[in-house]
């Protein structure tokens, strides 16, 4: 990445993920209050905000641009194209073709009140179009001015290396938490050694490792993780047994249970990016402040052997959603 982008992606080293304002995790945030709470973000020190195309069929971006529009010019952008919610079906769609991700990205830019996005997503690779294709259209947005670098999204190594073929890639963003290991398989390899930096989305394990739940029925029956194998009446309680250890490391750390997981991500290396979404400006305050936390080899040896692949009950997606993403799984 060209050295003013890396100013603003890298400073603090924690980004902030929008989607749960507007999407997602049970009912929207009220408007007013979602404002509020982006307005304290920025005033706290976030620099670097993710929102997407599909998040609330478009009201995240409305969101995003409305609150921080004033702000434009000191902060770091980004956003996704290529899934969105249909016009007509009303339903998830993804669509990779050049004349949709462009005409998606025209429409971000008005959403999100700027002439330019920093950073542009492909937000899923499309099965029916060649990743050459969508990523020479996104180019082409880089040419125009309209976006400022190319990013993927749930990708693999191998479309990666693809996608660098037709333009320099300057992020790849997939889930990375101690419980969500599958980047270390090649993409964060891939990453580090292209000069790509990664950005780790649900680095809190969806509030898990945050010890945000505790209780899965409190759920909203709009709660995406009530469709997550992890989250289900089977897995979820044999999760919850490694979370007691977990809580008693952080405590002898020092640090919150949130803090010390986005401390884990960061420790794996200078080009991660975690990007923790939440609702609550308390736990932004608290998120942020782990950019200031160093874990001893002691604690990242006892996270690594508590909470991994093989101790974690359940896959990530069910599997419907596996079919929407591209990325190595383990055996």
């Amino acid at each position: 990445m060209a050295s003013a982008l890396n100013d603003y992606f890298n400073s603090p080293g924690i980004g902030l993920g929008c989607m749960n304002l507007s999407h997602a995790y049970g009912s929207p945030v009220a408007e007013p209050d979602a404002i509020n709470a982006l307005h304290a973000a920025f005033d706290m020190g976030y620099r670097h905000f993710d929102t997407a195309t599909l998040y609330g069929g478009g009201k995240n971006e409305t969101l995003v641009g409305k609150a921080l529009k004033a702000k434009r010019q000191s902060l770091f952008l980004a956003s996704k194209c290529g899934m969105a919610i249909g016009q007509e079906s009303g339903t998830k769609e993804i669509n990779g073709r050049p004349d949709i991700l462009k005409s998606q990205c025209e429409a971000s830019l008005r959403r999100l009140q700027t002439d330019h996005i920093d950073l542009y997503y492909l937000h899923r690779l499309d099965p029916k179009v060649a990743i050459e294709e969508s990523v020479g259209a996104l180019a082409e947005l880089v040419h125009e001015g309209k976006i400022g670098a190319i990013g993927l999204s749930e990708v693999s190594a191998a479309t990666l290396a693809r996608a660098q073929k037709e333009h320099p890639i300057a992020a790849l963003q997939t889930e990375y938490s101690l419980w969500s290991r599958n980047p270390e398989i090649a993409v964060l390899d891939a990453c580090k050694n292209s000069g790509t930096a990664f950005v780790a989305f649900s680095p809190l394990a969806r509030g898990f490792l945050a010890n945000g739940l505790r209780d899965i029925s409190t759920l909203e029956p709009k709660d995406i993780r009530n469709n997550m194998p992890r989250f289900n009446a089977e897995n979820y309680p044999k999760n919850l047994m490694l979370l007691d250890k977990y809580l008693q490391i952080a405590e002898a750390a020092d640090c919150t249970p949130a803090q010390m997981a986005l401390a884990w991500v960061r420790s794996r290396g200078d080009f991660i990016v975690p990007i923790p979404g939440t609702r609550y400006v308390e736990h932004m305050e608290d998120n942020l402040s782990a950019d200031a936390v160093t874990l001893s080899d002691d604690t990242l040896s006892q996270l690594d052997a508590l909470i991994n692949q093989s101790t974690v009950h359940g896959p990530r997606y069910n599997s419907a959603q596996q079919t929407e993403i591209d990325t190595e799984e383990f055996a």
